[in-house]
């Protein structure tokens, strides 16, 4: 019976722990379902239309459209940087899979070289895996229509229309312009999240200082797609904001016609309206072809342009610093009539040869040219005047008036890259020759050889403040901007014009000996005989060689040893409208080679001599150009997008 009873009441024990389980278990699975009904509230009611966005992105895309890069004109409206339509081919990592299988997939239907595949394979490996890739710029119109075909083929891969950059004028405006290149890793960087919108940015000339302004402002479209990532349709589209377009000062007939002047010579020049600072023309020769560079230059075109000794890449006008020669006289001589140490009547005896106190041996050179006087010195180009006027004025007040003209410094023209230059004195010469400085070394100077370096644009601001009574201006090329084609143009704000000399009397000294160098005895008489106008100018010659050379028939010489010839002046004598200065690689004498050349450009601005205008390069022919109505931001923008038509 006990046993009977025990099992009962251990039975009852069990059935009462069961209980108690099944309950605990019960109230366990009624608050998870709680929890999750609670999760399921939360989800589909609460934060309803936080997830419904969240599901609507998903089949959702924004496609940044990029905006249209503002156009560059001359100042008679020629279009020297335009946009034309083209289409590009794009690859997304992560639909279009493995890179090199990809380009084996597409042989035969787009045409890459060599560069072009490794090119897209390290910026494939690198990019990340939601960000379209490039595969070919440029992507002609055959290849077009045979992808199109078998664009069933290359999923994540898709042809994007964009507006590619030309320079219809080529190599002439190279140095000007500049060119735009493909973006990189540090123009992303710099571009932040706006970085995907842009291909491409400045990279030299007005292009690179202008860049900000000329390449707009991106839009978007909002795209429905599938799952596979297939564009389904277009929703809506946010319009980008076109860059700003640039009318240059820049006239390309003169251009042209100063090109056409320096012929198989090598070497810069420079015309500026001295009454504004508006640079006319600007040239550096040998240039190169700027639209090489605008999709990735080849290897070959890189490697040419690299080996070649004449460096057309280089621009000497604001980069390639020379010694002014005798092209410095006329601002050292204004230095000596306004700082009181000279008056226009002084005189000082050239005999040949000028030597300092208790000094032996050869001394400098000099022509014989008797009793010498300011005007006298200028446009007979009188070494013995500046010699003797150097050494009065000793060279800290020689440096500061140098500097008071602009030499030494910037002239902050709109284009990257300028170089001071430098303006002899014991400090520079201990900074860049390592030595000490002597007295002879002032006297080199004062004619403009020694450790002078000046670029040609800083002597022909110099000579454009003479011609302007002695006001120096600002030289600049850009002088007129709009906000969009059927904008108003507005002129770009100028920093106003600083005095180099208080004494206008002093500055008309300068203008006559200047004038009288183009008549008479003037070294430049030759040149400008038969002239229907009056000129003002000054011939330099920069020595290359040393002394014991410097006699010898520049024409012998190798072209790296011979002297560089200058030449600045202005025209019309009494009311100037055009300053220019030339540098002339390997020209021997200003008179020779440079003085003939300003000549030439003078007489196309003042004659209308100009050459024919130049043509510009159809670079794409006008047919199956996509729409970039919405990729411009305001449909018909120009004429290339107007007339633009969908493949």
């Amino acid at each position: 019976m006990q046993r009977r009873a025990r099992q009962i009441k251990d039975h009852a024990a069990e059935a009462a722990l069961f209980r108690r389980r099944a309950l605990a278990g019960f109230l366990g699975v009624l608050a998870g379902l709680g929890m999750l009904g609670g999760w399921y509230f939360r989800l589909q009611v609460l934060r309803h239309d936080e997830f419904a966005t969240r599901s609507e992105a998903n089949r959702l895309r924004l496609v940044p459209v990029a905006p249209a890069r503002g156009l560059i004109y001359d100042r008679k409206g020629r279009i020297l940087a335009d946009n034309v339509a083209a289409w590009r081919l794009e690859a997304v990592p992560e639909r279009a899979g493995d890179g090199a299988k990809l380009l084996a997939s597409l042989q035969g239907v787009v045409a890459l070289d060599d560069e072009q595949k490794a090119q897209f394979l390290r910026d494939y490996r690198a990019a990340r895996p939601f960000k379209p890739v490039t595969i070919k710029l440029r992507v002609p119109d055959e290849e077009v229509a045979r992808f199109a075909v078998d664009r069933w083929r290359f999923p994540g891969v898709e042809l994007v229309p964009y507006l590619g950059r030309i320079y219809p004028y080529g190599a002439l405006f190279a140095h000007v312009v500049g060119y735009v290149g493909r973006i990189d890793e540090k123009d992303m960087a710099a571009l932040g999240d706006a970085g995907g919108a842009y291909s491409h940015t400045g990279k030299t000339g007005l292009e690179r200082h202008y860049e900000q302004q000329l390449r707009g402002k991106p839009g978007y479209r909002r795209l429905e797609t599938n799952v596979a990532g297939r564009t389904v349709r277009a929703l809506d589209t946010v319009p980008a904001t076109p860059g700003t377009d640039l009318r240059l000062s820049i006239d390309a007939e003169l251009q042209q016609a100063m090109v056409d002047a320096f012929g198989q010579l090598e070497g810069s020049g420079v015309a500026v309206d001295p009454r504004s600072g508006e640079i006319l023309a600007m040239v550096s020769l040998p240039g190169f072809d700027p639209n090489l560079f605008v999709n990735g230059i080849s290897h070959a075109d890189f490697k040419a342009l690299n080996d070649n000794p004449s460096r057309p890449q280089f621009n000497r006008v604001v980069l390639g610093g020379v010694a002014p020669g005798s092209t410095i006289k006329p601002l050292t001589a204004l230095a000596g009539l306004d700082s009181g140490l000279r008056t226009p009547g002084d005189r000082v005896l050239s005999t040949g040869v000028f030597r300092l106190p208790g000094m032996r041996g050869r001394g400098w050179l000099d022509g014989v040219h008797g009793w010498t006087d300011a005007r006298k010195s200028i446009y007979e180009s009188v070494n013995t005047y500046y010699y003797e006027l150097a050494l009065d004025m000793g060279v800290q007040r020689y440096d500061a008036y140098m500097t008071k003209y602009g030499f030494g410094q910037k002239t902050d023209i709109d284009l990257a890259g300028e170089i001071e230059g430098i303006v002899p004195s014991p400090a520079s010469k201990m900074k860049y020759a390592k030595q000490r400085w002597y007295p002879g070394d002032l006297v080199n100077s004062s004619i403009g050889q020694g450790l002078w370096k000046v670029t040609p644009l800083q002597l022909a601001r110099g000579v454009a403040a003479i011609a302007d009574g002695g006001w120096m201006r600002r030289p600049h090329l850009a002088a007129e901007q709009r906000a969009g084609f059927d904008a108003p143009w507005q002129p770009l704000p100028q920093s106003p014009a600083v005095r180099i000399s208080d004494r206008p009397d002093n500055v008309r000294v300068i203008q006559e000996g200047m004038a009288m160098t183009t008549t008479g005895s003037g070294t430049a008489a030759r040149v400008f005989r038969g002239s229907p106008y009056r000129s003002a100018g000054k011939t330099g010659t920069a020595q290359v060689v040393n002394r014991a050379a410097a006699a010898v028939d520049p024409r012998s010489l190798p072209l790296w040893k011979r002297h560089r010839a200058l030449y600045i002046g202005y025209a019309p004598a009494d009311e100037p409208t055009i300053a220019v200065a030339v540098a002339v690689e390997g020209g021997g004498f200003g008179a020779d080679t440079a003085a003939p050349i300003v000549r030439k450009v003078f007489d196309a601005w003042l004659l209308g001599r100009m050459p024919a205008p130049p043509q510009p390069a159809d670079a794409l022919a006008p047919a199956t150009r996509p729409d970039f109505s919405d990729v411009r931001g305001t449909p018909g923008a120009t004429p290339v997008a107007r007339e633009a038509k969908t493949p």
